[in-house]
């Protein structure tokens, strides 16, 4: 008789898995995509998922919005603000004037670890409030206003 894997309890052992990943590496701020884990362990996304599912119980990651599980350890702050508050600090904190360029969206995806989907999406509502313009393929945004403290929180 062949062995076949036994589908109870395989999320747990990808949990485990995961997990002993995070503790023998103290730089590991993600946690693998769910392709990887598909792929890596032979699972379906409702697996894998359930995995994930675990390490949040345990308080060990943490969805994301628009981007891959967080690691989370005691002691780290996470700045949870959403994409588009973040891409707006880049104004100040990188002394960005009005009427100058502002990164492309390729730049800010590697910069905040994202894809470029999802920056479109944050730069979109940026354009939308009034702080960037232009944008849109092969154009280059440029920042139209500096945003106030109460755009930014």
């Amino acid at each position: 008789m062949s062995q076949q894997a036994n589908p109870r309890g395989t999320f747990l052992k990808i949990a485990d898995s995961v997990r002993k990943q995070i503790e023998d590496d103290p730089t590991m701020t993600e946690l693998p995509s769910l392709a990887e884990v598909m792929r890596g362990y032979k699972v379906s996304r409702g697996v894998a998922l359930r995995a994930f599912g675990v390490l949040r119980q345990e308080g060990v990651a943490e969805p994301a919005p628009g981007e891959r599980w967080r690691v989370v350890r005691s002691g780290t702050r996470i700045d949870r603000r959403p994409l588009d508050q973040r891409i707006a600090d880049i104004i100040t904190a990188d002394g960005i004037e009005v009427g100058e360029a502002f990164p492309s969206a390729s730049a800010l995806a590697d910069r905040f670890g994202v894809s470029r989907p999802t920056v479109t999406k944050a730069l979109e509502k940026l354009e939308t409030a009034g702080v960037l313009a232009g944008g849109g393929q092969g154009r280059v945004r440029t920042v139209r206003a500096v945003p106030t403290r109460e755009e930014r929180s």
